[in-house]
């Protein structure tokens, strides 16, 4: 079996796959790269919910219910630990169309079945004294968790080497097809590989790579975004944390969100645009998000920053991961996942390692199937892959 990508999809992938008994290997130029290395890490299943995803919700919520577990596997088989706080999420408004837009959320995620609870602009302070005193209202998401992304990807990496999966350091550069069906791929460096079964896994370069058909190719695009790491203050045993959670606006109609790590960290992030391949990082972005940040939290623009960098999510037609195999027999797609990419982590995992050992996905991946985008299939139109990229 052949994974076409060393993000940390491709990375779980190989590493569930090689547990089942699979002969695995991986092919990408510098594994453990990829979007992940910009993402966040929020397992925000219930603060994440957007209208009209209450599919998606469903698989969000069956990952976030396997990371303690998947956590416990991950850092046995790879001998380090992967950052995973249960520290919850605070979702505030700044003002009264915020409010009334946390308000409908919340009504949404209680008709879902979800667990969030409404609090006051005072009492979300007391939880979070640096909150802006301006804040109006907010909610209180115990459910919603964290990871370090990077620190999990290095383990997925370990767990991968221990497991004896073989990497290919070199970009694919064609599927291969013989017989009606995937073969192999053509590597960068001119190295073939054959392999029964392929997994295109490239993130956002997943609708680039050549020799894939086009009724099959996936209908995946890049969307930028931008990310600031702050250095949070030392505070003395016993004193309240600069955060303790992580927490969400939504601050002039875009998204922002402040995620403290336990090693010291604050993540600010993110931008969202569509500029193609661009992964610039600009001044602008940088100065949005401090802005909005401050806003938010006013004591943030004394702390320093430490880095900013920027990344492309793979984001599919509705939004949601295509997962399985695909029409043309030997080749499947683990891609598209968005901003969910580090929650779906474990249930991606599972699910591909399911269809590649037994033909078929587990019922919640199943709505999932690249074969909702095939010309015969209802509903979303998909959108033109962009130019040929290196995986």
């Amino acid at each position: 079996m052949l994974v076409l990508g060393g993000g940390i999809i491709g990375l779980v992938t190989a590493w569930r796959a090689a547990g089942r008994g699979l002969t695995v290997a991986l092919a990408d130029p510098a594994p453990g790269g990829g979007a992940a290395r910009v993402a966040a890490g929020m397992l925000a299943a219930v603060t994440e919910l957007h209208y009209g995803e209450q599919t998606l919700l469903g698989l969000n919520l069956a990952s976030a219910q396997r990371y303690p577990r998947f956590t416990e596997e991950l850092e046995e088989a790879a001998g380090q630990r992967i950052g995973y706080r249960r520290c919850g999420t605070l979702a505030v408004a700044l003002d009264a169309d915020d409010r009334a837009h946390l308000r409908e959320l919340h009504a949404l995620q209680t008709r879902s079945g979800l667990e969030s609870q409404w609090l006051t602009g005072r009492e979300c302070r007391r939880l979070e004294p640096m909150l802006a005193p301006g804040v109006r209202g907010g909610l209180r998401v115990d459910g919603d968790h964290q990871v370090d992304p990077r620190r999990l990807v290095s383990a997925l990496l370990a767990a991968c080497e221990r497991a004896g999966v073989a990497f290919h350091r070199s970009a694919a550069a064609r599927l291969t097809v013989g017989g009606g069906r995937a073969t192999g791929a053509e590597l960068a460096d001119g190295t073939r590989l054959s392999a029964g079964q392929v997994v295109l896994a490239a993130g956002s370069h997943s609708g680039g790579l050549a020799g894939v058909p086009d009724e099959v190719l996936p209908p995946v695009r890049p969307v930028k975004g931008q990310v600031l790491r702050l250095r949070l203050p030392e505070v003395p045993a016993g004193s309240p944390a600069f955060l303790s959670r992580t927490v969400r606006a939504v601050v002039r109609g875009g998204p922002l969100y402040l995620v403290p790590r336990e090693n010291g960290e604050l993540v600010v992030g993110a931008t969202s645009e569509e500029l193609g391949w661009d992964t610039t990082v600009t001044a602008g972005g940088v100065y949005e998000l401090l802005r909005d940040a401050h806003e938010l939290v006013p004591g943030i623009t004394e702390l320093p920053l430490v880095e900013t960098c920027a990344g492309l999510r793979p984001t599919s037609p509705d939004n949601a991961p295509l997962l399985g195999p695909t029409e043309l027999p030997g080749l499947h797609l683990a891609t598209g996942h968005y901003r969910n990419g580090v929650l779906l982590t474990p249930v991606t995992g599972d699910a591909m390692a399911e269809a590649l050992t037994t033909g078929s996905l587990p019922e919640e991946a199943r709505p999932f199937s690249p074969a909702r985008f095939s010309p015969a299939a209802p509903g979303p139109e998909p959108t033109p892959a962009p130019e040929e990229q290196p995986v």
